[in-house]
């Protein structure tokens, strides 16, 4: 089916390829889908529900039905759009969705039994027997679902993700998005244009349109070109822009050549952030169907990419062919068959007034009715005033009309508008901010008026961003109206399919009105019309056109679905890029993690961090041995702990202490500068959120410091009671937790070893506990903060992230000389608590500043958030759980976090429940096993014998409530 001339390929470039395990050939510059339709092949795949047979149906991403897994093994790659796909030598391409084979489908007798299979049969059929549900209908419905298949084994290929910042992005590289592009790369703006496509030109490519006198194809390769060699323009090809975010952010995925990604350890490919400070959406308009009986049988195909079949890829879909449409477009696609020397057997025109000059066979006001043949079409109906007339033909071209690609300018929400010329949804202006719409995605379909389009959004651009642009001539072109008369479905018996993908037909969307399902939204999830991954793009507005006819409506009330991002499927491996094999939760490393890791320290996840466990030396066998060893060496010397994984928030303005007496229970404003002071933060129910230090660093400069887990909630409770409860405060701010490297000095010894380290030594006059300022290290600015979360003189040191590694290990080659070293977070657990230091194991949503001791915190000459809820007398009560120590007294010395406590003589059961273990650790200082957990009336129970019960571990014995502060009661070795 390849013809001998014309088309965008490389003949000279045979290529091999494997379909369904059959070998067949190409050239360079093909697609699969193509290459397919070069080799007539015309059953490609088989459609979900009913297994249909489904050919090539589309030139573009909108493809539903020639989806094809592509490789074997790990790295197989299901779902794959064939006309997306670039041949390559030696491609291994397979059919989908078929058992045993593409031909002999066992599956197609669901097609049989299709009038039981109707638009919501599942959640009439699958809802009784109860039982059968899980035994039976959930089984079944797991293994029929889904289209491609995974190999269920680790993939092995490689994905990146990447930032891209720029004064314009302009999304598609058609004649407007072509012109929007060289305006503004003129004009000196940074441009970044994406388009999905191998080849810029858009439509160009697939048209014999000629532009100022040339093939559009040449004039849009001599505009790449130029946009290529200025250095502010990045021409970013096989890239699609997949959604639009808030604050001008959108994701692009880019797809690299095969060439490229072939190479030992390329990427397959990568997912791009874009922050843009104007858009220009010029990503074109997608051509829709007419529904009518039989139109998914494979030969059936868009006319728009019948054109691009021959023009791009000299391929003819058929020996002879019908074209059915409703636009003038469908006369455009006859005069370039005849062009290429194609048999047209008939033009069928909706519209009663058509009129050609073409030497084809013209049935002007008829309609097609019907499709014979099953896997490839053999002959066509033709509806007529006569009567019904049947034309023999392998193929036949549809046009229904051009529907604006607008997508991206819903996905914050915005609804199109309907226009009636056109027949079709345009986005709204304004939509999203700093977007602007131009060319055929908004309504624009000559080629003379995309390019004036995409000239004018540049222009605006431009001087809206302050620059100027040059004096550009207007390229010239076609420039015919549109015209197009409505024609959504064909009259007549049979199924008339609408989305192709997932099996929906005209009787579904009908039948979803009868039963209620009215609104469009409730029609889509009842039919799964448009819930494909192809989302629809090719059915939707046709459906919507349905449901207003059967529900009595116009279009424009009926309305659209909410288009969501991505526009095409996005491989998760490219969303979550260089997490490969790690879960789904990102991976945070400090600026210390590869010397933890080169000492030899297990990582463990702290929140979304990673942080070392404990630091083994040789002769250590067990975790214990190191962690006693560390705390005996914080007690005795000096350590170092990174603690950059503390929220840090920088709090800056004239009402940044009034705002912080707000957030706390306790008062900041008051709190002189070149201090600290502890703080806890209550939610609005009155329980705590949160606690942490805060140092004043200048009258209207504060750093909040926050646990690792809340670091996230804080910031986001901190916006909502700026913006919502106190919008009148002059006050900023913004997370610096990972501009900053901060590191924990503690220990008898920890001021020797900084005085060893700073520009200038530290003494108690400077630096008295609680206090913080300014220090230097070897000329780099720092910070100081004496706090201590160990209960030993201590001090936190901060430098700008890029210096951490090598200041902590210089940190940690200056304590190892002075008898100490790095120690983690096992060690740092028994350190706080045998302080009796909360965490977020006791501060864990449902605990009050009553629970664990801090009532008398809460401020009575200001307001704050909670206060009141805080006093409620429930939350007061003298009998709630409090946080106290527990040692082991019984037989068995160990205790276990979780654990929960009875009476000595009180049945083990929820009556009897008098409260639960929290943080339990062996404190070498004390030699044996302590914890924290909350005991109802706590306070009133000291000294009292209780029973620990731990079911899941096996573990009773006897414990004893005590103060929960185990050592240096009074903090004398904090403050001396």
């Amino acid at each position: 089916m390849r013809l001998a001339t014309g088309g965008q390929i490389d003949r000279a470039q045979a290529l091999s390829f494997t379909f369904d395990g059959r070998r067949y050939q190409g050239v360079a510059g093909d697609t699969l889908a193509s290459a397919l339709m070069a080799n007539d092949v015309r059953l490609v795949g088989r459609s979900f529900k009913y297994h249909r047979p489904r050919g090539i149906f589309s030139a573009g991403s909108e493809e539903p039905n020639a989806l094809v897994t592509l490789g074997s093994g790990a790295g197989q790659d299901p779902n794959q759009r064939a006309t997306m796909v670039e041949l390559v030598e030696g491609l291994d391409a397979r059919s989908q969705n078929r058992w045993p084979s593409l031909d002999y489908d066992l599956l197609a007798l669901n097609d049989l039994a299709a009038p039981f299979l109707g638009a919501g049969f599942y959640y009439k059929t699958f809802m009784w027997p109860a039982k059968f549900w899980e035994r039976l209908y959930e089984p079944l419905i797991r293994r029929a679902a889904g289209l491609g298949a995974l190999s269920g084994q680790h993939n092995p290929d490689r994905y990146e993700r990447a930032f891209a910042h720029c004064d314009l992005l302009v999304i598609g590289a058609g004649p407007a998005g072509l012109m929007a592009a060289l305006e503004a790369g003129r004009a000196g703006l940074d441009v970044i244009l994406c388009d999905e496509d191998t080849r810029p030109g858009g439509r160009l490519n697939a048209e014999r349109i000629e532009v100022v006198g040339q093939l559009g194809a040449e004039w849009a390769a001599g505009v790449v070109a130029e946009l290529r060699a200025l250095a502010n323009v990045r021409v970013m090809t096989r890239t699609t822009v997949t959604g639009a975010y808030d604050g001008g952010t959108y994701g692009a995925l880019e797809r690299l050549a095969p060439d490229v990604a072939a190479r030992d350890g390329a990427p397959q490919a990568c997912f791009w952030r874009i922050t843009a400070r104007r858009v220009i959406l010029a990503a074109g308009a997608l051509e829709r169907p007419i529904a009518f009986r039989n139109n998914d049988r494979p030969g059936v195909m868009m006319a728009g990419a019948l054109r691009t079949y021959v023009n791009r890829w000299a391929v003819a879909p058929g020996r002879a062919v019908v074209v059915f449409g409703n636009n003038d477009d469908a006369h455009r696609t006859v005069a370039d068959l005849l062009a290429a020397g194609v048999h047209v057997a008939a033009l069928v025109d909706s519209r009663a007034d058509a009129r050609t000059d073409l030497p084809v066979r013209l049935y002007a006001g008829a309609q097609v009715c019907d499709v014979q043949g099953r896997s490839g079409v053999a002959s066509v109906s033709i509806a007529t005033v006569g009567g019904v007339e049947k034309v023999q033909a392998d193929c036949l071209a549809m046009s229904g009309g051009w529907n604006p690609t607008m997508h991206l300018t819903c996905h914050l929400g915005g609804r199109p508008e309907w226009s009636p010329e056109l027949a079709a949804f345009i986005p709204r202006a304004g939509a999203v901010p700093g977007m602007t719409a131009a060319g055929a995605c908004a309504g624009v379909f000559s080629t003379h008026g995309c390019l004036t389009a995409g000239a004018e959004a540049a222009r605006a651009v431009i001087a809206d961003l302050g620059h100027r642009a040059p004096a550009t001539d207007l390229p010239q072109a076609e420039d015919a109206p549109y015209r197009i008369a409505p024609l959504w479905t064909v009259p007549g018996k049979g199924r008339a399919w609408l989305d192709f993908q997932n099996d929906v037909t005209v009787k579904d969307v009908r039948q979803a009105a009868d039963e209620n399902f009215t609104s469009v939204e409730h029609m889509k999830r009842y039919t799964t019309q448009g819930m494909a991954p192809d989302q629809g793009k090719s059915s939707n507005v046709n459906a919507l056109a349905v449901l207003a006819d059967a529900t009595g409506r116009g279009i424009p009330e009926t309305g659209t679905t909410t288009f969501r991002p991505p526009f095409v499927p996005v491989p998760i491996a490219a969303l979550g890029a260089g997490a490969q094999g790690k879960g789904f939760a990102p991976q945070r490393f400090t600026t210390s993690h590869t010397a933890s890791v080169e000492m030899g320290a297990p990582m463990i996840e702290a929140g979304l961090w990673y942080r070392p466990s404990y630091f083994p030396r040789t002769g250590e066998r067990t975790w214990r041995q190191s962690c006693d060893r560390e705390v005996g060496m914080m007690r005795n010397a000096v350590g170092v702990c990174d603690v950059s994984t503390l929220g840090k928030i920088d709090i800056q303005g004239p009402d940044a202490g009034a705002f912080l007496d707000l957030l706390y229970v306790n008062t900041f404003s008051t709190l002189k500068v070149g201090r600290a002071r502890y703080g806890l933060m209550l939610r609005e129910d009155g329980h705590v959120m949160d606690d942490g230090t805060t140092a004043r660093l200048a009258e209207a400069h504060f750093v909040m410091t926050t646990t690792t887990a809340a670091a996230g909630p804080v910031m986001k409770h901190m916006e909502f009671v700026h913006q919502c409860l106190a919008p009148d405060l002059d006050v900023s701010f913004i997370s610096v937790t990972e501009q900053w490297a901060q590191f924990a000095v503690a220990g008898p010894k920890s001021r020797e070893l900084l005085n060893g380290l700073l520009d200038a030594p530290v003494d108690d006059a400077a630096f008295p506990f609680m206090g913080c300022g300014a220090v230097s290290v070897n000329g780099i600015a720092a910070r100081l903060f004496r706090i201590s979360f160990s209960g030993e003189h201590a001090y936190e040191i901060a430098v700008p992230a890029r210096f951490g590694d090598s200041l902590f290990r210089d940190l940690v080659a200056r304590a190892e000389a002075m008898g100490g070293g790095a120690y983690g977070m096992e060690a740092l657990n028994v350190l706080r608590i045998e302080k009796g230091f909360i965490t977020h194991s006791e501060i864990h949503g449902r605990t009050t500043a009553f629970d664990i001791g801090m009532g008398r915190m809460i401020s009575g000459k200001k307001d704050c958030i909670g206060k009141t809820m805080a006093a409620r007398p429930g939350l007061v009560d003298e009998g709630r759980a409090q946080l106290v120590g527990l040692v082991p007294m019984g037989a068995v010395k160990q205790l276990t976090a979780g654990a929960h406590l009875f009476g000595p003589e009180d049945y083990t059961q929820p009556d009897n429940d008098l409260g639960y273990i929290t943080s339990v650790g062996f404190s070498p200082t004390c030699g044996h096993f302590i914890g924290l957990g909350f005991v109802s009336g706590g306070v009133a129970r000291m000294g009292d014998t209780l029973r620990m019960v731990d079911r899941m571990r096996g573990v009773e014995t006897q414990v004893q409530v005590v103060d929960p502060v185990f050592f240096d009661k009074d903090g004398g070795r904090a403050r001396g």
